[in-house]
């Protein structure tokens, strides 16, 4: 782009193609749901049906509704307890440790990481507030 050039932000409302699509995707759902409405209970028999008779794309729908997959699962940790910087990076060091043993995956230890993290930052904030408080008393003698 030289100098003198216009340029138009890609999000502006009149330059995004989502804009009008956004409100047609609306329509489209709209439509289909009146289509649909008194027929999910009929629809969702024949589903079934054909689930029993052996078709896997029905059975697979089925399924997916009974028990859809889980996105993560519940895990069983013995976290150190985390009451200052010291016990979080111990509580991040037996989560490494849980990853190199196998215990946890990557994502599954970052997930508990953030808690720790956000957990500390908890503390941080109290003990910080504590401490001005503190310091306020003192200056107000």
């Amino acid at each position: 782009m030289g100098l003198g050039t216009t340029f138009k932000a890609p999000n502006s409302p009149s330059s995004s193609p989502m804009a009008s699509t956004a409100s047609t995707r609306n329509k489209i759902t709209l439509a289909v749901e009146a289509l649909l409405d008194g027929e999910a209970e009929s629809i969702t028999r024949k589903a079934i049906e054909l689930a029993k008779d052996g078709d896997l794309a029905a059975l697979r729908l089925c399924l997916d509704r009974i028990a859809p997959p889980r996105k993560d699962r519940p895990v069983l940790f013995e976290l150190p307890p985390v009451s200052s910087a010291a016990d979080a990076a111990n509580a991040a060091a037996a989560l490494l440790e849980a990853v190199a043993v196998g215990d946890f995956t990557p994502a599954e230890a970052s997930e508990l990481g953030k808690l720790i993290e956000a957990y500390f930052k908890a503390l941080e904030a109290t003990d910080f507030a504590e401490r001005l408080d503190k310091l306020e008393r003192m200056t107000n003698r």
